[in-house]
């Protein structure tokens, strides 16, 4: 379609060759489900679900928080930056190298985007898993500021939600990446002492430490049409029992099947369907501002 209308035309006057048309490299976008070519514009404006097939793509970390109240997400913890403790070197490149070219592409410090924000005008706490930044993998700075943000959501009495997309822990970083599974797990059930909930919302796609730690515990866990979700890849389960796994496997809909999830919801229902979950708690934003002490006011008046 682009090489259609890049085509050259003949002048009239010259006869010669004229200068192809400046279309953008990135006006439209092929779907990986039906290979349907999508104008990029009317995909964005359907949150990057195909028009054609409604084969949900990923979404940056940025993007996900567009579905909040315009102007209501606060950024925390963006000064937490990653470091190389194991010197890590492959024969292609250090992990240092492969750091600053993630940060360079994705925007981000690292693979989690934490803060504060609200779905008409009910406040929570968020972590955003980023898959572009090295596939989401859960390292030293995304354990700690999803921990924060769970002990945020805690201290102000509000509560949290969690947007996940990981390829697992990060190897680059060893034991010090698994530890955070543990350290997030703990902050949860501080969050639980608090009584607030977690909302996890699994998306494509979700595996290895990330799945079988803190998503799979969460009050209320939600996964989008079509979303890969396990621990271990299928090709690796098969090689390991030797058996043929089941069509469908693991994805959203086998999960759901299988008591693994408790609904699975297509992202142009999220936010209503987050609205209502996040109203269940309390029975409205005015209230529940009422409700609050003193902390979450002080937060909000500070922002304001």
């Amino acid at each position: 379609m682009k090489e259609f209308f890049r085509r050259t035309r003949k002048s009239f006057d010259t006869g010669q060759s004229a200068e192809p048309s400046q279309i953008p490299d990135d006006l439209w976008v092929k779907c990986p489900s039906c290979r349907e070519l999508i104008y990029r514009k009317e995909l964005n404006d359907n949150l990057k679900v195909c028009p054609k097939c409604s084969h949900h793509m990923r979404m940056s970390a940025r993007e996900w928080v567009g579905l909040l109240d315009v102007g209501s997400f606060s950024e925390e913890d963006a000064h937490l930056l990653p470091t190389d403790p194991l010197g890590f070197v492959t024969p292609e490149e250090s992990y240092a190298n492969k750091l600053k070219k993630s940060q360079q592409r994705a925007g981000m410090a690292d693979a989690m985007l934490t803060g504060i924000g609200s779905i008409n005008g009910t406040w929570f706490s968020i972590g955003v898993g980023d898959f572009g930044f090295m596939g989401a993998s859960m390292g030293s700075v995304y354990g700690e500021k999803l921990a924060r943000a769970a002990e945020r959501a805690a201290e102000l009495k509000i509560p949290l939600l969690t947007i996940n997309s990981s390829g697992g822990a990060r190897q680059q970083e060893g034991v010090i990446a698994l530890m955070q599974m543990a350290k997030v797990t703990m902050a949860l059930s501080r969050l639980a002492e608090a009584g607030q909930p977690h909302i996890a919302v699994m998306v494509d796609p979700c595996y290895g430490g990330v799945t079988a730690s803190y998503p799979s515990v969460a009050d209320v866990i939600i996964a989008e049409p079509g979303a890969n979700i396990g621990f271990a890849g299928k090709r690796l389960i098969e090689q390991i029992i030797r058996q043929k796994l089941p069509t469908g496997f693991q994805t959203a809909e086998f999960m759901l099947q299988h008591g693994m999830v408790d609904m699975v919801v297509p992202r142009s229902d999220l936010r209503d369907t987050l609205d209502r979950l996040l109203r269940l708690f309390k029975r409205s934003a005015q209230a529940e501002l009422k409700a609050h002490p003193p902390t979450l006011l002080t937060y909000l008046k500070g922002r304001a």
